[in-house]
């Protein structure tokens, strides 16, 4: 496995779930034990926990672990992948190198300027926050968001800036995310839209109409790309957003190589499009069907619902499924209060469901999705009503 984190390691793991007997090796560029990543911009950022590392006993799965060995290059060929310390040989190869935060433009080596990926991003910020600066948060995307919300929970003072007219501007429609931009001012957290950074100095942003933000620190959170970079002259098959483009089986176009997790697009046969999934779920489930393909006995397709979540500003927003060809959307709740949903319909059948305070909305519309229930839109706007009830 190429990568250490929730991909490489569910795929190890998976693999021997699944009676894989052969040599299991994660190389990670990393020198820390594996590590999860969502307690990075809640717990281990707030002082609350000091790592979040898998509860998972690799020696006694007989995982060998490679870590701190960034991988620089891989031969198809000659089943070898290169690594700062050698070649390593392989039968078979598990990409699993995830995604890296896009940067902003001209802020790299500025002093206060940070990151938050990586478990040393997260301490780094950690006495950032303890120390109750004037924080300047670039992006307002759910990274962002999370970001601020912490921040505000240590007692910091929070200016998000946000290209776009809205947050989530590049996840969710305009009138879904408008509701969400009220988050922000009710919590103590000024956001600014349609602000663009012009310039990063040390302890202030500068926005492109000439205002400047004083800054202690600021976060950079617009986005992220797949990690791929090291993968040129491999003959490996790259997409238009640089990921890795794998078939239903995750496999690549290179003999004996799969791709997984943030790195990895895959065709949907439910969506009918190529998918690129950035979330925890997603490198959660696609090591299962990877493990069954290297083991070979029953081949295994996948095409998920795509799930994610994120604590925010309180509250805790949960989304299953692809809206993007969606017919029609529909909302349960006023989106004013604490506790509202939105449907996206393709025709009469739910495609997407995003639920703010709703688990139980999205536990059922997930299973829905998967089913592909008739759903009775005049009985599913009736928030009252379990959407479960409102089938066709």
């Amino acid at each position: 496995m190429a990568g250490a984190g929730m991909a490489g390691v569910q795929t190890a793991v998976a693999l021997r779930e699944q009676g894989f007997t052969g040599t299991v090796t994660l190389i990670g560029a990393e020198p820390h034990q594996p590590y999860d990543r969502p307690p990075l911009s809640k717990a281990v950022l707030l002082g609350k926990a000091e790592g979040s590392a898998f509860d998972i006993d690799f020696e006694a799965l007989g995982i060998a672990l490679r870590l701190g060995r960034e991988v620089r290059g891989v031969r198809p060929a000659d089943h070898e992948l290169d690594t700062e310390s050698g070649p390593v040989p392989y039968d078979v190869l598990v990409l699993a190198t995830g995604a890296e935060p896009v940067r902003l433009p001209g802020a790299e080596g500025v002093p206060g300027v940070h990151l938050l990926r990586t478990l040393d991003d997260a301490e780094r910020l950690r006495p950032v926050l303890a120390r109750q600066h004037d924080i300047v948060v670039v992006g307002a995307g759910w990274i962002g968001a999370e970001f601020a919300s912490a921040a505000l929970e240590a007692g910091c003072a929070v200016t998000v800036v946000e290209a776009a007219d809205r947050p989530l501007a590049g996840a969710l429609p305009g009138e879904v995310a408008a509701p969400m931009a009220a988050w922000y001012g009710d919590s103590g957290a000024v956001l600014r839209t349609h602000a663009r950074v012009a310039r990063v100095e040390p302890g202030a942003v500068v926005l492109d109409d000439g205002s400047r933000l004083p800054a202690g620190a600021v976060v950079v959170g617009i986005g992220a790309r797949p990690a791929t970079a090291w993968l040129a002259g491999s003959g490996i098959e790259l997409g238009a957003r640089g990921e890795v483009v794998a078939d239903g089986g995750l496999r690549t176009s290179a003999p004996d190589v799969y791709a997984v997790g943030d790195c990895a697009s895959f065709p949907s046969a439910r969506y009918g499009e190529r998918l690129l999934v950035h979330h925890w779920d997603n490198a959660l489930q696609g090591p299962r069907t990877v493990a069954a393909n290297i083991i070979g006995e029953t081949p295994a397709v996948y095409d998920p619902v795509p799930y994610f979540w994120s604590e925010q500003f309180g509250r805790f927003v949960q989304y299953a499924g692809h809206h993007a060809d969606a017919t029609a959307t529909l909302w349960r709740g006023d989106p004013s209060g604490p506790a509202w949903s939105v449907c996206w319909l393709r025709d009469d059948r739910l495609v997407a469901l995003l639920a703010v305070g709703r688990p139980r909305d999205l536990a059922q519309g997930r299973r829905l999705i998967e089913a592909g229930t008739p759903m009775d839109a005049g009985l599913l706007v009736d928030p009252a009503r379990p959407l479960k009830a409102a089938t066709a």
